[in-house]
């Protein structure tokens, strides 16, 4: 079903940026399936690195759209100024429809990093019945002079929330707390990497429906992951999962990687091999969204070697309470260092750590398996020890 992991894994997809103009290139999907719809990104730059991918481990625009399945080209502020902004969009369009990795040819994306520069394309658009959606970054200040356009639109405001107006199939979101205008550039101080991830999935619900994707099997892809990190046990192969730099995150720990070089160490120094042999996942649910998969289960194992990951982009989280319970680590009672009402202050009191262990995976696998509400009774206790 999965590949041998006896044999090399297929390389990455690597498909090279090209330069069609000066500030105007051209990236060619960095997916598996090497295939996808055309997306016009209008950014900011007036000089930037074309060949730069990545900035602090977080991909580029045009990097981040061509490993979501696109093929982009990339429009500088620079090229608008130079060429125009319908020459400009010729130009894209033109090489969109000779790049053979663009299918289909007949909807194509765009997303426009800054308001001026959509007034500036809007009057020619009519021209490029292709482009079937758009989405546009912009400040509150600058909305009421936002000019409209036919094709629907998907709107980011930074400041406060106000009534929305909106045409049919259009749709707006507010981000109040930015500060800074360049909150989706990696590498500027204003990047916030939170609200760009939040904004780039509502991008990719907004868009694949009007584009007709790409959609991607993703709890395949995740399955296949899981394969080669509890059962093949391979490095390689379970990397060949995953973006060019990928992220994994165990929270209540803190041990994971950021970047190619880092997962990779982690993965083969400190997870993949130092599983127990009987170590596997029950599921308990799935959620499944546009980028991502959700997963609840019951993590089995024998504790009988070191698990580093144990001390305990994918964010993996447990209840590490729970763990130290079941190694016996964690006791039952605890001295509570606070006043309590009709104790004497130099009594020894302490409370009933409001924390289980098997019973919380018992009931996981089967809501009868542990009594509810038990823990209401835990309580403060007085040790005349």
């Amino acid at each position: 079903m999965y590949a041998d992991i006896s044999k090399p894994p297929a390389p990455l997809p690597s498909g090279q940026l090209q330069k069609l103009e000066l500030g105007i290139s051209l990236q060619p999907p960095l997916t598996r399936r090497g295939l996808g719809p055309g997306l016009i990104l209008l950014t900011t730059a007036h000089e930037y690195d074309e060949d730069r991918t990545h900035w602090d481990d977080a991909p580029t625009p045009v990097i981040k759209w061509a490993e979501e399945g696109y093929a982009v080209v990339q429009i500088s502020a620079a090229a608008i100024e130079s060429l125009g902004a319908e020459e400009a969009f010729s130009v894209a369009i033109a090489a969109l429809g000779s790049c053979d990795a663009c299918q289909p040819k007949d909807k194509i994306g765009l997303v426009c990093f800054r308001s001026s520069l959509w007034n500036t394309a809007v009057p020619g658009l009519g021209s490029f019945p292709s482009i079937s959606a758009a989405v546009i970054y912009m400040d509150e200040q600058n909305s009421a002079d936002l000019l409209s356009a036919a094709v629907p639109s998907l709107k980011h405001i930074v400041g406060s929330a106000a009534k929305p107006s909106l045409g049919a199939g259009s749709k707006e979101y507010r981000y109040p707390d930015i500060k800074g205008s360049r909150w989706f550039s990696p590498g500027h101080p204003d990047f916030d990497y939170r609200s760009d991830s939040i904004a780039h999935t509502r991008n990719l619900q907004f868009l694949k429906p009007k584009m007709d994707g790409p959609y991607f099997d993703l709890e395949s892809i995740w399955e296949e992951h899981t394969y080669y990190e509890f059962a093949d046990r391979s490095v390689e192969h379970t990397m060949s999962t995953m973006v060019q730099e990928p992220y994994v995150n165990d929270i209540p720990t803190l041990t994971g990687g950021i970047g190619r070089l880092k997962l990779t160490d982690f993965y083969r120094n400190n997870f993949i091999f130092n599983n127990s042999a009987d170590a596997s996942l029950e599921l308990v649910s799935r959620t499944l969204g546009i980028d991502r998969v959700i997963d609840e289960f019951i993590f089995k194992f024998t504790h009988d070697r070191e698990i580093d990951w144990l001390l305990y982009h994918e964010h993996i989280s447990w209840d590490q309470g729970t763990t130290l319970r079941q190694l016996g680590l964690m006791p039952e009672y605890l001295p509570f260092p606070y006043p309590v009402a009709g104790v004497p202050d130099n009594a020894s009191v302490e409370y009933r750590v409001p924390v289980l262990g098997t019973e919380t995976a018992e009931k996981l696998r089967d809501r009868n398996a542990v009594a509810s509400n038990e823990m209401f009774q835990f309580s403060v206790r007085i040790n005349n020890e």
